[in-house]
């Protein structure tokens, strides 16, 4: 019952096989902008069906269109009965009814749990209709279903205007040629055909604009200058004979194009803001000129209302014959419906309807669309055989097979894509040795057969799939799938079906069909795959083709790169060209740009496209040259570097003759360069903003000191100008205007280096949470449907909560729950959701553990330390939006004891160090990288603790590089020697004094007991002496290379390099015998004690003890490619190429194994000897101490063996000889 304020009484519909109706409340429609039906709380009685089953319905007429906003539901007075899910159904005909949308899916509501409370649901997508319909889907497990319900909304009324496919509105300007800035286009509209002509207008420069259905889409075209087309298109399924909302904002070349209430917001193409139009603008179609529409496009034919252009009301207009309709055969203000009655499929739904028995041909057709590629569309028991017209990989199919003629079968298919949610024509006929197949009316698609095979009908049809009691149980159909989707207009026999007859059991029969109602969703629409991604779906979800676009998951949310070279740094990579993703997530796309990984800095650089030495001639003042500059990123992703980097620079150089470069009598330089933002810049390289000078200006040195820059003196020779451009802001240069260049004699050539950054601020920015009451917050979260959370933390506390945003009853929390568990927990309202991800190691061990969550319309992950994930699938059905609205608390208001840092949300990097210094018990930074890090620090390099990061302390170690991982060696020619004094020269000096003056100057490390050499080398000559350390007496140590190839130790120590010592005693026979001519070939990791005598002859500052003769060359030595090697491969003969092999046919790499396994072995077997010797010291010693004979030492050896009261060393009178 509905009643107003005149108690008018309405019409309740309701159906079922067995239904009863019970007394239900009247309510009085007492506001015009409230109506009610059924005032719950206050009536007794209410609606249920005798049988409670999903085939019931209850209906309500509200007389007129109504714009419906809630609904509330009640069970039934006084009972066990009411309904706890159930569906609305809306139409404004009382045909053709549309399913209530929401969050993409046909919308669930939530019913009551008992007879008393009331529950009501604001509806997010208010709905426009006259009639209701609720279906109840579940219902009290103790009763039956049972319902009182009230309806909440407002009156409505529009003006509408019926268009035949023929007539066209005009509506005309009042002044001709207008140049519109600003346009405002608000309609609706309802059809049932794919493609039309909704509005239109042109000029006769050539602008236009359209806006038309083309397949069931609607496509906004405009043209408003040269190269400025733009096309969109929005939304699907328009067909489908129910109103669609359009609105168009333009202002200038910005444009906001809502369908529907989604919203696209893009820049349209060209130079120009207005468009050129000439006087009017049609609705309905192309202007009409009496002959037929060009370019194959059709009139609009369907409906429109509330028609409104830049505030004007065109069907108002049209009512009242204020505008051109000449063009209509006959204009009418309601809307014509034309009703095709479409049945709604489901995978355990099938339709039976009767046939003609026992005929000698078969006559089918219908229409159907779905995003299935294959199920089963008809099927058919012949009198002796079977009948099947199945979907298949998108193809339609016909299989005949007749059992009584030795099993004579037909198979012919047609058409191809129809699977794309569109409506197709589907045509089958066959009779005596003849079938065809026809789809969509095309006679090219029309496939025949004359296959001798004969037909006897059966009486029976079964559409959709799932057929039961078949004639004979030898006949089962191949295809297993059932139909899932929509059929309309179906024919057997060349009769339409009546399928109002079939709705009220009058004739055939069906299963779990939904008649007169078509509930096809586009999935893809809007596209839920990100950044590119490529959309498919089927009837029951969608699925997203991320390949070729950097990301990954689900939806292609998450890049696949890391945010900088900063972070492939702490990963263990080496200088390279990376791609990466600055923003993550967010809208820019990942580029690729080369890392050069220094020892304390990493070098992010991006290169452009200008030659070094670019000539630039015939530049004038008034007429200049103007370089433009593209690199490898775009301006924006450049932007996103420059952003998060510390520094940043750019090389710039202008060599000249005659050319002039900054100076003007007026001020107004001769050449500029345009950077970020596109503002001209006045200042050159080695200068700063405003000052506009060069490098020598800056430093007082040009070449003529009246003008600030080189070139400015216009002198006969070439002079240069060159510098660092340091102010990031402004970079990098995108052009170089040049305007000096067109006297006789004038020459200028321009050079624009690489842009290089170094540092990335949001990797590193950190904050402390030293109390457990501590926390940062920032502004509610946006992730309404994709949301994606990645930082890094560091505690050693047992649990807290790292983040959390709340709103109403949705919520977003990650939280360590326990020293092991990570949990990532949210509710967009299906009820609370928990991911937990297990670790086998305590994560309160105060190292850094990364966590990375995400959560879309497909699905949860939470990820820990890049190895430990669980993946939590979203409910096919239900809220998708998260809606948080309270402020967005890091560390958690629970408490969280510890670090965090690079923490981003969605792609963008959250300033935590700005915001704790302004929280108390916050502070920003966070010390000790080292112990998640250091492992990087190879080969004993030592990690420092940086604000900012770490670095690998290679100073002490042969290596060098970031991680200490790279090889110095060194080529030595015939007479190259290195020279390293190890006794330091006060030291030496002081050899002539007492023997403590001199132990009081030792190094600290020195260590008389023990020596550790390692090191590696390649040669193709012996014999020839490797390591030579001497001593003040006759003690010595030497590595020797043997005519046969062997290594001979000579020794009191052992170690391995080209080493030299302080004039001490130098065996003749030993350099006779195994330097002659002198070794030639490469060294390389060379290390004695903590001494790289190598690293340091190559890398010597001057304040080295090292010094070398003969011509010593830095060279890989074949272990590792240099990043900038110091000499070319054609010159350096230890160069590895990727496919090279030495003459021998060995590989180098296996000569070099080769050699460190034998310096392994000599190194074990020295230990094993200085072991012997230590347990048999008794022989041949002798001792000395500081009393005695501590004046008399022949050398400073002896003096520190004598400054320990109880050193004992042994010296073996006779040499020996090893051989390794």
């Amino acid at each position: 019952w509905f009643g107003n304020n005149k108690n008018i009484l309405l019409i309740i519909q309701t159906v079922s096989k067995k239904s009863l109706l019970f007394t239900l409340c009247l309510s009085h429609f007492s506001s015009l902008t409230l109506f009610e039906y059924c005032a719950l709380s206050l009536g007794a009685g209410g609606w249920s069906p005798l049988d409670s089953d999903h085939y019931q319905w209850l209906q309500v007429d509200l007389g007129s269109r109504k714009q419906v906003t809630a609904i509330a539901t009640q069970g039934r007075y006084s009972s066990s009965d009411w309904t706890t899910r159930y569906r609305l159904l809306y139409s404004d005909t009382g045909r053709n009814w549309k399913p209530y949308h929401q969050d993409g899916n046909i919308w669930a509501f939530a019913g009551n749990s008992n007879t008393e409370s009331v529950v009501r649901h604001d509806l997010q997508n208010p709905t426009v209709a006259r009639y209701l319909r609720i279906i109840p889907l579940d219902w009290s497990e103790e009763g039956r279903i049972g319902l009182r319900f009230e309806i909440y909304g407002c009156p409505y009324w529009a003006d509408v205007i019926n268009f035949d496919g023929q007539g066209v509105i005009s509506y005309r300007f009042k002044m001709k040629k207008m140049k519109i800035l600003k346009d405002v286009i608000a309609l609706k509209f309802k059809t049932s055909e794919s493609e039309g002509v909704i509005l239109h207008g042109e000029g006769q420069q050539g602008d236009y604009i359209t806006l038309e259905l083309r397949r069931g889409r609607l496509l906004l075209n405009q043209y408003g200058s040269i190269l400025g087309h733009t096309s969109v298109t929005s939304g699907s399924l328009l067909d489908d004979h129910h109103w669609h909302s359009v609105v168009i904002e333009r202002y200038r070349r910005n444009v906001n194009f809502t369908l529907d209430q989604h919203t696209q917001h893009f820049r349209t193409n060209g130079e120009f803001d207005h468009l050129d139009l000439d006087y009017e603008l049609t609705f309905g179609g192309m202007p009409y000129s009496g002959k037929p529409v060009s370019g194959g496009r059709r009139n609009f034919k369907g409906c429109m209302e509330s028609i409104n252009y830049n505030g004007e009301n065109i069907t108002d207009l049209a009512r009242r014959k204020k505008l051109d309709t000449s063009s209509f055969r006959n204009l009418t203000f309601s809307c014509v419906d034309t009703h095709t009655f479409p049945v709604f499929f489901n995978d355990t739904s099938f339709l039976q309807l009767p046939g003609r028995r026992d005929h000698n041909m078969v006559s089918v057709g219908f229409q159907f669309r779905t995003w299935n590629p294959s199920g089963l569309l008809l099927f058919s028991s012949l009198a002796d055989g079977m009948l099947e017209l199945a979907l298949n990989n998108g193809k339609v199919t016909a299989h005949i097979n007749v059992t009584q003629q030795k099993n004579m079968h037909v198979d012919i298919s047609s058409g191809s894509g129809l699977n794309d949610g569109e409506w197709h024509d589907v045509r089958f006929l066959a009779k005596e040795n003849f079938a065809m197949l026809t789809t969509d009316g095309d006679e090219a698609s029309a496939v025949r057969t004359t296959s001798p095979v004969q037909i006897t009908t059966g009486s029976t049809y079964h559409f959709g799939g799932k057929f039961r009691n078949l004639q004979s149980p030898k006949l089962t159909s191949p295809i297993q799938r059932s139909f899932q989707g929509c059929m309309q207009l179906i024919q057997v026999d060349d009769q339409l079906a009546d399928l109002t007859a079939v709705e009220q059991g009058r004739m055939g029969a069906f299963e779990n069909v939904s008649l007169d109602m078509c509930a096809i969703i586009d999935r893809c629409m809007p596209n839920h795959c990100e950044h590119g991604g490529r959309c498919s779906q089927t009837w029951d979800g969608f699925t997203c083709t991320c390949d070729g676009t950097g990301y990954t998951g689900a939806t292609c949310h998450t890049s696949v790169y890391e945010q900088s070279c900063e972070a492939y740094k702490h990963l263990g990579r080496s200088s390279d060209s990376y791609w990466i993703d600055p923003d993550g997530s967010g809208p820019l796309g990942p580029f690729k740009v080369i890392c050069n990984m220094t020892e304390d800095k990493v070098w992010t650089t991006v290169v452009n496209n200008l030659p070094a030495q670019t000539a630039v001639t015939g530049s004038s003042r008034e007429r200049r040259t103007v370089l433009q500059l593209n690199y490898s990123a775009s301006m924006e992703q450049v932007t996103a570097i420059t952003n998060s980097a510390e520094h940043c620079e750019q090389h710039v150089a202008y060599a000249c003759r005659m050319s002039r470069l900054l100076n003007t009598p007026d001020g107004t330089p001769y050449t500029w360069w345009v950077g970020r933002g596109n503002e001209k810049h006045f200042y050159w390289g080695g200068s700063v903003p405003g000052i506009q000078k060069c490098a020598c200006g800056i430093e007082r040195n040009c070449t003529d000191s009246k003008y600030y820059c080189n070139c400015d003196a216009d002198q006969k020779q070439w002079r240069d100008d060159s510098g660092l451009l340091v102010y990031k802001d402004h970079l990098p240069v995108s052009q170089v205007a040049v305007g000096d260049t067109n006297r006789p004699g004038s020459e200028a050539k321009l050079t624009v280096g690489p842009f290089r950054c170094y540092g990335d601020r949001s990797y590193w920015n950190a904050a402390s949470f030293n109390t457990p009451s501590s926390y940062l917050h920032f502004s509610t979260f946006q992730g309404e449907t994709s949301a994606d959370i990645s930082f890094y933390f560091k505690t050693s506390a047992p649990y807290g909560v790292f983040l959390e945003n709340l709103g109403n009853t949705d919520f977003i929390r990650l939280e360590l729950k326990s020293p092991t568990v990570v949990s990532f927990s949210f509710d967009v309202g299906n009820g609370p959701v928990e991911l937990n991800v297990h670790s086998p190691i305590p994560l309160n061990d105060d190292q850094w553990h990364r966590v990375s969550a995400e959560r879309n319309t497909k699905e949860a992950i939470l990820q820990l330390d890049q190895k430990y994930k669980e993946v939590r699938p979203a409910p096919t059905q239900g809220h998708t939006r998260l809606e948080l609205y309270s402020q967005l608390y890091v560390g958690g208001q629970r408490g969280f004891l510890g670090c965090i840092r690079s923490l981003k949300m969605n792609g963008v990097t959250l300033d935590l160090e700005e915001r704790a210094l302004v929280t108390p018990g916050v502070k920003p930074g966070c010390s000790g990288h080292c112990t998640s890090f250091g492992m990087y620090c190879r080969n004993g390099g030592k990690c420092v603790e940086k604000y900012n990061g770490y670095s690998c302390d290679c100073s002490t170690t042969a290596y060098d590089g970031p991680f200490c991982s790279k090889d110095v060696g060194g080529f030595f020619e015939a007479g190259t020697l290195v020279k390293y004094n190890l006794v330091p020269e006060v030291v030496a000096a002081a050899s002539s004094l007492d023997e403590k003056s001199v132990i009081h100057n030792l190094p600290v490390e020195t260590n008389l007991t023990r020596e550790d050499l390692t090191f590696s080398f390649s040669t193709s000559t012996s014999p020839s002496l490797l390591v030579y350390v001497s001593t003040k007496t006759q003690d010595y140590m030497a590595v020797v290379l043997r005519h046969n190839g062997r290594i001979l130790s000579n020794f009191r120590c052992l170690s391995v390099s080209l080493l030299l010592a302080e004039t001490g005693y130098i065996d003749p026979v030993i350099i006779e015998k195994y330097n002659t001519p002198g070794f030639v070939g490469c060294l390389s990791r060379v290390q004695f004690n903590s001494i790289a005598p190598l690293k340091a002859a190559l890398r010597s500052r001057g304040s080295v003890p090292v010094s070398h003769q003969g011509k010593l060359v830095e060279s890989n030595c074949g272990a590792s490619p240099l990043t900038i090697p110091p000499m070319s491969a054609a010159t350096d003969p230890w160069h590895l190429d990727a496919e090279r092999v030495i003459p021998d046919g060995v590989n180098r790499n296996s000569a070099i194994i080769g050699g460190i396994i034998a310096v392994v072995i000599f190194t074990i077997l020295c230990t094993l000897v200085f072991l012997i010797r230590y347990m048999f010291r008794h022989k041949g010693t002798y001792h000395t101490n500081e009393a005695k004979g501590g004046e008399s030492s022949e050398s400073a050896d002896a003096a520190i063996i004598g400054t320990e009261a109880n050193f004992t060393e042994t010296i073996d009178e006779s040499k020996k000889e090893w051989f390794i």
